[in-house]
């Protein structure tokens, strides 16, 4: 028997005598004002909050709760800016809300050379500096050790830009309001540099923004912004992990995806039947799938009227984890698909080569689970695609040639169709071969397995994309050729199975 099971049930797994504050209590911070700029915290009923208590599931949790505070902001010229790297899954959550877009502005904390850990200071994009005076004194750091360690941070400052960015260009700040968000403020210093450099780059408004912070941060930061916000402060601070239960490190790939899903938002789908949701999905949880034996990890995505549901096939090597298909998902989410994303093999599976190649184990595992999303009650309507990248698109075709499995579409991205050579004449479902122009070898064994293929399919060949879609714009390309060809199939299939 096959089960979709949520592995986390966070609200049923917290202490009972955790208490939240009253959306009441949060929407009246944003009406309490300090002297001069405007100041929206939680520090006038901060009697009413455990300070030991966790008050957020993790970061993405932390950006939805802050949104609701700024949701007054949709509609104006917002520009919503992540501090790298924890910042940056908050402020994607605000961007979604407030539809604005979402860039970086990055900073590098400049530590004491003989102590690292321990902030100086830091410098931001634009040549901005900020020194704290009283920490450079105590420990008697000289200009010299300031310009050493400035100008190594500043050539990793530069790296993470281009990477963070993707070569997209940055957005222009001048006339228009910003707003920064971190994960938490702690000694204040990076918030300092990011909201400089905004101003240095003309914003007409600075607001900064976070869910949590120490009860005197707008004391320590005045001048800083314009207006400051928070879902809660706290007397009793330590680190801004206290507040968190899961606050674990965040890194590049999660920068990078975020960056790419809130620049995919802001590009206009290619057909009027595409609406991008404004609103969070339905169901967005991590669950655990039973393939026969083996339990598998997965995270299923279902948006308020799903019109279909894709299953991620991932290639070698790759897991649920996966940005570039984490990002693909996303598009075909706001496109009002539903996915599921899943590993095919366990941890202990992944290290043996010849399960990484064995296609027939790998499409039974991906038959299994179509047969399980069919009987689940919410899901069972929906028509459901396979999108396959590597090796992961000769399992998505060795699963489709099963007829018990009446898949409706099929994507490959960068896939091994030649893998599931011997099954690919019995494949019906119509199939989309997305590859990139520089990979030779891919594109060779497309071309050929397409030759075979005697469904409806088409192959895509994406100009100076490599086999990773690693180049700037050649991702995207991908996964809005992927969106258009899932919905214009899932719901023509959807459409013809209510007429029968």
């Amino acid at each position: 028997m096959t089960a979709l099971l949520p592995s986390v049930m966070l609200q049923m797994c917290r202490d009972p005598g955790i208490r939240r504050l009253s959306s009441e209590k949060r929407s009246a911070f944003a009406t309490s004002r300090g002297s001069g700029a405007h100041i929206a915290t939680a520090s006038n009923v901060a009697s009413d909050v455990d300070p030991a208590t966790t008050m957020f599931n993790d970061r993405s949790d932390a950006g939805r709760q802050l949104a609701r505070l700024l949701a007054h902001l949709r509609g104006e010229d917002v520009v919503v800016i992540g501090l790298p790297r924890g910042g940056v899954p908050v402020a994607y959550e605000v961007a979604l809300v407030l539809d604005a877009p979402l860039d970086v502005i990055l900073v590098r904390k400049l530590g004491v050379p003989f102590q690292p850990e321990l902030g100086m200071g830091a410098i931001g994009e634009s040549g901005i500096r900020v020194l704290n005076d009283e920490i450079v004194r105590t420990t008697g750091v000289t200009p010299g050790e300031i310009a050493e360690v400035e100008a190594l941070e500043r050539v990793e400052l530069e790296r993470r830009a281009r990477s963070y960015r993707a070569g997209r260009p940055r957005t222009q700040l001048a006339g228009r309001v910003v707003l920064v968000v971190d994960d938490g403020i702690a000694t204040g210093s990076t918030a300092k540099v990011a909201c400089e450099a905004a101003r240095a780059e003309g914003a007409r408004r600075v607001i900064l923004a976070v869910p949590v912070a120490p009860a005197d941060w707008t004391h320590r930061l005045v001048g800083t912004a314009d207006e400051f916000i928070s879902v809660t402060t706290s007397e009793d601070f330590d680190s801004i992990g206290q507040f968190y239960r899961d606050f674990r490190q965040t890194s590049d790939d999660e920068v990078i995806s975020s960056l790419d899903r809130a620049a995919a938002r802001r590009v206009a789908p290619s057909s009027d039947a595409i609406k991008l949701a404004d609103d969070p999905p339905e169901r967005d949880v991590d669950v655990v799938v039973r393939a026969g034996h083996e339990r598998l990890g997965g995270h299923l995505t279902v948006p308020e009227h799903a019109k279909g549901i894709v299953l991620f096939a991932h290639g070698s090597g790759s897991s649920r984890h996966s940005p570039r298909n984490r990002y693909v998902a996303s598009v075909l989410n706001e496109a009002g698909l539903a996915t599921l994303l899943f590993d095919l093999l366990t941890p202990i599976e992944e290290g043996d080569r010849s399960k990484v190649f064995d296609i027939d184990l790998l499409g039974s595992r991906l038959t299994e689970v179509t047969r399980m999303v069919r009987s689940q009650p919410d899901l069972a309507g929906l028509s459901i695609g396979y999108f396959g990248a590597s090796t992961g698109a000769g399992a998505a075709l060795r699963a489709a040639a099963d007829t018990d499995n009446d898949v409706a579409a099929i994507v490959s991205r960068g896939g091994r169709p030649d893998l599931a050579d011997q099954f690919i004449t019995d494949v019906r479902a119509p199939t989309l071969l997305i590859v990139g122009g520089q990979d030779e070898v891919v594109l060779s064994l497309n071309q050929a397995a397409q030759a075979r293929l005697r469904c409806h399919s088409r192959l895509e060949v994406v100009p100076g994309a490599t086999h990773l879609f690693e180049e700037p714009g050649t991702l995207l390309a991908a996964a809005e050729l992927a969106r258009d060809w899932f919905v214009s199939h899932l719901i023509s299939a959807k459409t013809s199975a209510n007429l029968l």
